[in-house]
C-alpha cells in the first residue's frame, strides 16, 4: 500500500514555506502514516482515553518541544506555518489526533505568549511532555463567538487572591484536562474590559466536569462548573483586565489553523473520491471517465489549492509579524472549512451508498468536518468580522473613479 500524504508538493515548494518546513513535512507526514493504522485500531476506545494516550505519544516522540522555549529545541520549529501543516497532516491521518495535538497547543499558547517566568517553568515542561493535559476554557452556553458576554464571575477576596462562581460550555478536552485556561469576568470595565485570564488546577476545589457531552464526532467534550471555586492571586494570567486581548490573541493565531485541519480533511476526501472514481466501472467503464465526474474532481482541486494558499498566506502573514495578520487568519478559517465541508460532501455523493457506511472514511468525514464552521469562531461570525476589515480607503478611491 502507497503512503498516505496529506501534502502538495508544489504548495510547499512555495516561497511561503523554506526547507525547514519542507524537512518537517516530510519527517512528520511519515510518523503520521506509520501510525494511521495503529489510531484506526482505537479510535472507538473511550474518547477519554484515546485523546490521553494520543497526547502522551505526541509528547514522548517530540512533536509538543515546541510549547517548552527552554527545553533543547525538538524537531518543531514552532512557528504557524509548522502548527498549521501539522494539523494538515494530523486530519489528514486522524481526526482524534488532530484534536489531541490542536488542544494541547492551544492551551499552552496563553502561557508561552503571556505567561509570567513561574508559570512557565511550572507548566510548559510537563505540556511539552504531554504528561500534563490542557484546555482552554472561554465559551459559554450564552457566551460563544461573542467573548465580550462571558459572565463567569471571579470576585476579589481579603487575601487578594478570586473566587470563580459560574459555568463554561463546549469545552474541548474539558473531562480529561488537569490545568484550565480560564476567561471570567473581574469587573475592571464593561464588556470586553472586564475580563481576566486565569490558570486554574482541575483539582482546585469548587471546580467540576458538570456534564460529559457526546457530539457527531466522539471526543472529550465537557460542560464545567465553577462554585466558589478559590484561586490565588498568581493564578492571573497576564494583567487582570487582559482577559480579552489573550482570548482574541489566541483564536486570531489559531483560526488559521482550523483552516489547515480543515484542509487535511478535504483532501483525504479528494484523494479517496478519486481513487474510487478510478476503480468503480458504469455505464461500460470507469466512472472517472463520465464528463460530469471529471468537472467534480476538477473542482475539488481548485477549492484545494485555493484553501492551501490561503492558509498559507495567513501562516505566513503571522509569522512575519504583519499587523493585520488576523484578517487573514479569519478568511482562512471560513473559506476552508466551509469549502471542506462542500468536498466532504461531494465525495461521498461521488461514491454513492458506499460512502455512508458506518466508519468508511467518507462517513467519518462527514462527521468530523462539521464542528470546524462552528469553533473558534463561527462562518457567520468570520464574514462579519471580515467584512469589519475591509479598506475603507480603497472603496473611496473607487467612488472616485465612478
Amino acid at each position: 500500500m502507497e503512503p498516505l500524504t496529506s501534502f502538495d508538493p508544489d504548495i510547499l515548494d512555495l516561497p511561503f514555506y523554506d526547507d525547514a518546513h519542507r524537512r518537517l513535512a516530510d519527517t512528520f507526514g511519515a510518523w503520521c502514516d506509520q501510525r494511521t493504522a495503529q489510531w484506526a485500531e482505537i479510535r472507538d476506545d473511550d474518547p477519554d482515553k484515546v485523546g490521553l494516550c494520543l497526547v502522551r505519544q505526541l509528547g514522548a516522540d517530540g512533536w509538543l518541544s515546541f510549547l517548552d522555549p527552554a527545553a533543547e529545541p525538538g524537531p518543531v520549529p514552532g512557528d504557524l506555518r509548522s502548527l498549521c501543516l501539522m494539523r494538515e497532516a494530523l486530519a489528514y491521518a486522524e481526526d482524534l489526533a488532530d484534536f489531541a495535538f490542536s488542544i494541547q497547543a492551544l492551551a499552552a499558547t496563553p502561557l508561552l505568549r503571556f505567561g509570567s517566568d513561574e508559570q512557565r517553568r511550572h507548566y510548559l515542561p510537563r505540556m511539552a511532555t504531554g504528561s500534563l493535559v490542557g484546555a482552554f476554557a472561554v465559551s459559554e452556553e450564552e457566551a460563544g463567538s461573542d467573548i465580550a458576554a462571558v459572565g463567569l464571575r471571579a470576585d476579589r477576596t481579603d487575601g487578594g487572591g478570586y473566587v470563580l462562581n459560574g459555568h463554561k460550555a463546549w469545552i474541548a478536552n474539558g473531562t480529561v484536562a488537569e490545568v484550565y485556561v480560564v476567561i471570567a469576568r473581574t469587573g475592571e470595565g464593561p464588556g470586553p474590559l472586564g475580563l481576566t485570564a486565569f490558570l486554574v488546577p482541575a483539582d482546585t476545589p469548587g471546580v467540576r466536569v458538570r456534564d460529559r457531552l457526546g457530539a457527531v464526532a466522539p471526543r472529550s467534550f465537557a460542560h464545567l462548573a465553577f462554585e466558589d471555586c478559590r484561586v490565588p492571586r498568581e493564578a492571573v494570567l497576564g494583567k487582570p483586565g487582559k482577559g480579552f486581548v489573550i482570548a482574541m490573541d489566541l483564536l486570531e493565531r489559531f483560526r488559521m489553523t482550523v483552516g489547515a485541519a480543515a484542509l487535511g480533511f478535504a483532501r483525504r476526501a479528494a484523494d479517496t473520491a478519486l481513487a474510487r472514481a478510478r476503480t468503480r466501472r458504469i455505464g461500460g467503464g470507469p466512472l472517472i471517465d463520465q464528463q460530469l465526474t471529471k468537472v467534480t474532481l476538477a473542482d475539488m482541486d481548485v477549492q484545494l489549492n485555493a484553501a492551501a494558499l490561503l492558509v498559507a498566506r495567513a501562516a505566513w502573514e503571522a509569522d512575519r509579524g504583519a499587523p493585520r495578520f488576523a484578517r487573514h487568519s479569519n478568511i482562512a478559517k471560513l473559506y476552508a472549512t466551509e469549502e471542506a465541508q462542500r468536498i466532504v460532501d461531494t465525495a461521498v455523493q461521488l461514491l454513492g451508498a458506499s460512502g455512508l457506511v458506518k466508519d468508511s472514511v467518507t462517513e467519518r468525514l462527514y462527521r468530523q468536518i462539521r464542528s470546524l464552521r462552528i469553533y473558534e469562531g463561527t462562518s457567520e461570525v468570520m464574514r462579519l468580522t471580515i467584512a469589519g476589515t475591509l479598506d475603507i480607503r480603497r472603496a473611496d478611491r473607487a467612488r472616485h473613479d465612478v
